[in-house]
């Protein structure tokens, strides 16, 4: 079971770590240009916002395991990620982007599946 949450972990800190830096490192306008059209109705600062959030509890998921310090910190990072999920596929069905929802709820099924487990039995 631990090496299930390894690699879930992994999944979405890369994940996460991806979408963060892109919306971090890209203009507001081609983010919306290259498919992400919710970043329209949001100021820049959001948008970095969301990209800093996500590429925080990317390393929040990795970093702590790793280094054995504060490991609790794993499970609280999961649970931000969820969070974020949750509002992001309801920022997408406001806007009728379904397939997006798709990503969110799977997404957010892996973060709470390391949530609980971390959090659990399966803590360090």
């Amino acid at each position: 079971m631990n090496i299930a949450l390894w690699i879930a972990a992994a999944v979405l800190a890369l994940a996460f770590a991806a979408a963060g830096l892109m919306k971090i490192t890209q203009p507001r306008a081609k983010l919306a240009e290259t498919g992400q059209g919710w970043a329209g109705d949001f100021s820049d600062g959001a948008v970095k916002g969301i990209g800093a959030a996500e590429f925080l509890g990317a390393l929040g998921l990795i970093l702590p395991a790793a280094l054995d310090t504060a490991t609790v910190l794993v499970p609280a990072a999961a649970c931000g990620l969820a969070a974020l999920m949750l509002g992001a596929a309801i920022t997408h069905a406001r806007r009728r982007e379904y397939p997006n929802i798709t990503i969110n709820v799977v997404l957010t099924g892996l973060a709470l599946f390391v949530a609980v487990a971390r959090f659990g039995s399966y803590a360090f």
